[in-house]
Parts: C-alpha cells; structure tokens; sequence
C-alpha cells in the first residue's frame, strides 16, 4: 500500500463527500488504497452506525461505505488504465451511476470494517467493481457498481458558467 489515499489526490472541489471527503470534518474520512490488484479501505464504526438489530450497522452505512470505496477505487483503475499519475489533469472524478448491494448477514459495528474492490472493467467513461464489506474475516455484503466520471463535462460547465 502507498501512504496517499486515492481520495487525497481529489482537487478541493471534489473533497466535500460526507464518506471519503478529506474536507468534511463530519464526515466518514474513508481512504482507499492499492493493495495488488484489489483496493481496499477500513472503516471503525461507532455505537450510533447501528441499525435495526442491537449492535448491527444499519444498511445505509454499508451501502455508503461501499459507494464511496468503489467511486475511488474507479478513479485508481482510471487513472491505472491510461497509464498516467493519480494526481494527472484533468481530474477524473467518478460517481455512482448503479451500486446494487446484497446483505449477506448482520455486519457487527465492534469491529474494524474492511471494504475491497476490484475493477472488472474499465472503458473510456465508465469503471464497473466488484466491492465487498467484510466484519471479523467474514464477508457481509457485496455490491456490484458501475462508475462514470461525465461529472468532469458538468463541473467544467458550471465553473466556466459562473
């Protein structure tokens, strides 16, 4: 594993997102890395990520970490793909066009959560994972994402706009 998060190279107008922003304090500050060929990224929930069962994360906090995960493991195998640095321009800032996520069982929030990814496809625009959520070596959800990055059109847009 490198040192940089992958969501440390994200330009100040991209590092607000409540799960991986670097720039929101609130939030979750999740940091994605290499590890092989896979990405992974842990997570230490707190007594308020319960869900409906005692002591149980509640399925938005799964679903948002792997969101989240997956957006910027999408960024590193962009970025891996065209051969060219993380910290290359223009950015390539990824979001969720589809995450579909199967619970498998009850993720436990009194442990380290680990998130992994895997790009199993990566085309001009868009990246498609495979992600899992995994408690105590046990893997508690997964999720299948498919990623673009048109924001990069939109954001452009609206900066030369205003």
């Amino acid at each position: 594993m490198t040192n940089k998060a992958f969501q440390d190279y994200y330009p100040d107008d991209f590092s607000h997102c409540y799960g991986c922003g670097k720039d929101n304090k609130q939030g979750y500050q999740l940091k994605s890395y290499w590890d092989g060929d896979t990405t992974i990224a842990h997570f230490q929930p707190q007594s308020y990520h319960t869900g409906g069962m005692p002591g149980k994360a509640y399925g938005g906090l799964i679903a948002s970490l792997l969101d989240c995960h997956g957006t910027a493991s999408a960024f590193a195998a962009a970025c891996q793909d065209k051969g060219c640095e993380l910290d290359a321009e223009p950015f390539m800032r990824f979001v969720t066009a589809s995450l579909k996520v199967d619970f498998l069982k009850p993720t436990p929030i009194d442990g380290l959560l680990e998130i992994r990814g895997k790009a199993i496809e990566v085309a001009k625009r868009k990246v498609i994972l495979d992600l899992s959520l995994i408690a105590g070596g046990e893997t508690c959800a997964t999720g299948h994402m498919v990623a673009n990055n048109n924001i990069l059109i939109v954001f452009i847009y609206i900066k030369q706009t205003f």
